[in-house]
């Protein structure tokens, strides 16, 4: 079964191919990264994924369905969720209001933020997101006092709030620091984990990729080199020389 496939996707602008003919598949429950040089087209192969640019051809379908003419709210009630690279939470609310607010959003009627606990079940979907992505213990916290690790997983908990089946996490390790990439990566793994979820990673520490992935994908001037098992990708003489070979 295949929850995500993108079919013959490109992107030009002008006759220049950002994003070239990619063909990906994705499985339930499966862990893919994406990784390629700078500039290989790897951010705008996830904003068309995600709805924020249209395909110059091809067709992207979710569950089966094709959204590729879909508006990116209409995808993520579909099930497709997305963070970005850079952070993006409200600073001056506690923590269990940011994922209050995006469950609430979920689910449809007014925001209200500022009165805490006037629905349970919204208080306790909260505190089961806060849970698993291992924040509790910072629930009344404001979100702008975080460290910049635990901010990447309050990130990751307004996704989950959306209830998505698959998750384009876009360098969640960018600008976090070395002793709280362990737990952030521990966080990303619990997301796959029997949960039926599907996981495509964008993300440059080599390291995380060969840990947390099932297949790695290598996109190189905007099409697709290899997706293999994190082994056979970085055996693969084409890969070193096109990916490992330019300094990343």
């Amino acid at each position: 079964m295949t929850v995500l496939a993108v079919e013959g996707v490109s992107w030009r602008i002008g006759a220049v191919p950002i994003v070239d003919d990619v063909t990906l598949h994705l499985a339930p429950d499966e862990f893919v990264a994406l990784i390629g040089p700078n500039g290989a087209g790897k951010t705008s192969l996830f904003n068309l994924i995600s709805g924020l640019r249209r395909p110059t051809s091809g067709r992207i379908l979710l569950g089966g369905r094709d959204v590729t003419g879909l508006a990116p709210y209409r995808r993520a009630r579909s099930g497709l969720g997305r963070t970005f690279q850079t952070s993006a939470v409200f600073g001056s609310l506690t923590v269990t209001e940011n994922v209050a607010l995006a469950v609430q959003a979920r689910r449809g009627g007014a925001l209200r933020a500022w009165r805490r606990g006037s629905d349970r079940d919204v208080t306790v979907r909260s505190a089961q997101i806060l849970a698993e992505v291992r924040l509790e213990h910072r629930a009344g916290r404001t979100a702008g006092s975080l460290a910049h690790g635990e901010k990447r997983k309050l990130e990751i908990a307004l996704l989950l709030a959306g209830d998505p089946r698959v998750l384009l996490l876009d360098e969640p390790m960018a600008g976090v620091s070395a002793e709280d990439v362990p737990a952030l990566v521990e966080v990303i793994r619990g997301l796959t984990a029997g949960t039926g979820r599907t996981v495509l990673m964008v993300e440059h520490h080599m390291d995380v990729v060969l840990d947390l992935a099932d297949r790695v994908a290598v996109l190189h001037h905007g099409a697709l080199l290899a997706c293999d098992t994190p082994a056979a990708v970085m055996a693969d003489a084409f890969v070193q020389h096109a990916y490992l070979g330019e300094g990343l």
